[in-house]
């Protein structure tokens, strides 16, 4: 294990469960689980809180189960992913004119293009989650990944920006911080989902992440490495358990344990002369539910989330001929049986089943690698990927100002020397004095490149007893 490396948390806090998951990444880049644990969610309705009191409690339950699984551990900070149908989404494009054309892009000037787009104007009761760049221009070059390190006088990006309701993102907050936790980030939750079931390959070939989760169904499309596309539809797994409720007429608790044990996606699939037999209430006798007609309830709304998926794939023009990649299913609603074989008929694009096992190490325990977890895995890979980019910058600018350091301290010492020569070359004959200065510079410089060399090793001797 990498013991430099930081402990990050991830923190889902969903309709069904809230689960936390503690994680560190290992020599080899991959994801070491240090701490598990997870309660049930009752103050979240389709990914919003509305009882604070109620999600704070299942905040701290999932802390007391992971510390539990690690007792060692000590949690502070957490990433936590936020979704529900308040969330939305907008495009921009926004541009800078450089005052110093000579220099190289820096990522001085990616940042200032990013925080203008923070300026954008979004109705009152609603805040900006997330600014993420797709693709940059810079003069009249156009679709570059990169621009750091190019020379431009005009710099400008197309941008994906998500936006949040004030109140659903303040409530999250107050959870959060009232469990004695602080918030790292918020990080829209089929992001942090795609992270943890995608692979390179994935980005580029073009793919759709549907995470069905228990109040809502998130999407995410991406397309030669961008995202075009996120949307929340407002329908989940709690929506087919309320619809084997009420169609069936048996009690909730029922309805979630036979769509888990006996449901199928497609009707077709299940037999005709299977039936389940429901214990009845207060001496009532039983009851004999159907599978075939389990599966009807389920297939009609798992339909009605995929024509969604359909509708917003449309709407971007991503038809089946540009997902080379097909769609990735993950999330608890990911797990129903011939879901797969449903959403190719419905929307025409392969499809599989996306499971958080992409970056984890070995030795994690199997459960974690159920889709209901990709979120909290993905997560805490966001956190990893903030702080690697947090610590490249930071050594970047370490060597600029040391680099600068030793110029200035040259440049000092080479004007000190000069003006202590004026006097002395006055009584000095020219082939003297140019034999001596050439003797003097050479004896500068050896006694120059000298203190630079010890400088520079002091200043790794420091950085590693900083480290131990």
């Amino acid at each position: 294990m990498n013991q430099e490396a930081p402990i990050i948390v991830g923190l889902d806090i969903g309709t069904t469960k809230i689960a936390a998951i503690a994680g560190r990444k290992n020599e080899y880049g991959k994801l070491e689980i240090l701490g598990f644990g997870k309660a049930p969610s009752f103050g979240v309705q389709h990914g919003m809180v509305l009882n604070i009191d109620q999600t704070i409690k299942a905040i701290r339950q999932a802390l007391e189960n992971c510390y539990a699984s690690n007792p060692n551990l000590e949690i502070n900070e957490v990433y936590v992913g936020i979704a529900g149908h308040h969330i939305k989404s907008l495009q921009t494009r926004g541009d800078i004119v450089r005052s110093d054309t000579d220099a190289e892009i820096s990522q001085k000037d990616i940042d200032q293009l990013i925080n203008d787009q923070y300026k954008t104007v979004i109705p009152a009761s609603d805040q900006i989650i997330d600014v993420i760049p797709q693709q940059y221009i810079v003069d009249s070059l156009q679709n570059i990944t990169y621009p750091i390190g190019m020379s431009g006088v005009k710099v400008g990006a197309n941008f994906h920006i998500i936006t949040g309701d004030k109140n659903a993102i303040r409530n999250i907050n107050r959870s959060v911080e009232k469990s004695g936790l602080r918030i790292k980030d918020l990080v829209l939750q089929p992001l942090a989902s795609a992270a943890a079931v995608m692979c390179d390959m994935d980005f580029e070939a073009g793919v759709a992440i549907v995470d069905i989760g228990g109040g809502t169904t998130d999407l995410a499309v991406f397309y030669e490495g961008i995202l075009k596309h996120t949307a929340v539809i407002p329908y989940g797994g709690e929506n087919i358990t309320n619809d084997i409720k009420n169609g069936l007429g048996v009690l909730k608790t029922q309805a979630e344990q036979m769509k888990v044990q006996f449901g199928y996606a497609l009707a077709d699939e299940a037999k005709n002369n299977a039936y389940i037999t429901i214990p009845g209430l207060r001496g009532q006798s039983p009851k004999e539910i159907s599978v075939k007609n389990l599966a009807h309830i389920i297939q009609a709304r798992m339909s009605e989330i995929l024509d969604f998926v359909v509708y917003h794939l449309k709407q971007i023009g991503m038809d089946n001929k540009m997902l080379n990649g097909g769609i990735i299913l993950t999330g608890g609603g990911s797990q129903l049986k011939h879901l797969i074989q449903l959403t190719e008929y419905t929307t025409g694009v392969s499809a599989r089943i996306g499971y958080p096992n992409e970056h984890l190490a070995s030795g994690h325990t199997d459960e974690l690698t159920k889709p209901m977890y990709a979120t909290c895995v993905g997560l805490i890979l966001k956190g990893y990927n903030d702080y690697e980019n947090d610590k490249r910058a930071l050594e970047e600018n370490y060597v600029k100002i040391n680099t600068s350091y030793f110029a200035k301290e040259q440049a000092a010492r080479t004007t000190e020397e000069e003006w202590m020569d004026e006097d002395e070359d006055a009584a000095e004959t020219a082939g003297e004095r140019q034999e001596r200065k050439a003797k003097e510079r050479n004896a500068s410089l050896k006694g120059f490149l000298d203190r630079m060399k010890t400088k520079i090793i002091d200043m790794f001797t420091e950085e590693e007893d900083a480290k131990l």
